[in-house]
């Protein structure tokens, strides 16, 4: 039986320990290092600086402080360098993510096969939410312009929400649907703007 060798986009980031991107000395003085699959304990100093965060972001903003730090345990916090591809237009997607620090541009390809950039990233911004929902390849690339830092979520981890969390899910769920509609609308005014002219 052939083994998938294919490499996730988020095994070529940094993956930061909570501590190392909140710095907490209990953990430094533990000795901690970084699991990917290691989520932080309940009630951790980085999960809820990792909550803090989380908090300021639009999607999250309808959350109560509870459900947001109850989703900070499923987090993974990642630095990306200049140029890091987070992921490429038709890969398989299995994250989503929401800009921290720093700032991404999202290209699609054009008929032609070059790359247009069609949006930039910037912070308190989610990209990857419509992988989470239906598993589709993406629809388009994201690239890191400067070196930025993500709040990771991955659809193993949304799918340990929906099985411990269902009441947060169906919140979560809720947001990624008015998030991608929103898109929607905005594509359908500017598509109906290109036409005219």
């Amino acid at each position: 039986m052939a083994q998938n060798t294919e490499k996730s986009p988020l095994d070529l980031l940094e993956l930061l320990e909570p501590g190392k991107y909140f710095p907490d000395r209990r953990q430094q003085a533990a000795g901690a290092t970084p699991d990917r699959r290691q989520r932080p304990q309940s009630g951790s100093a980085s999960s809820d600086r990792i909550a803090a965060m989380l908090e300021n972001v639009q999607m999250f903003k309808d959350l109560e402080w509870a459900q947001v730090k109850a989703l900070s345990e499923y987090i993974q916090i990642y630095r990306a360098p200049p140029k890091a591809v987070l992921f490429r237009e038709g890969d398989q997607g299995d994250f989503m993510c929401v800009l921290l620090e720093g700032k991404l541009d999202v290209h699609k390809e054009d008929n032609r096969h070059v790359d247009k950039t069609v949006t930039t990233i910037f912070p308190g911004r989610s990209l990857g939410e419509m992988t989470i929902v239906d598993g589709e390849p993406r629809s388009a690339t994201a690239v890191a312009v400067v070196t930025s830092i993500l709040a990771v979520l991955t659809q193993e981890n949304f799918m340990l929400i929906m099985r411990d969390k269902p009441a947060l899910s169906a919140k979560l769920l809720f947001k990624i649907a008015q998030l991608i509609s929103q898109r929607l609308r905005q594509t359908s005014g500017i598509l109906v703007d290109y036409l005219e002219n």
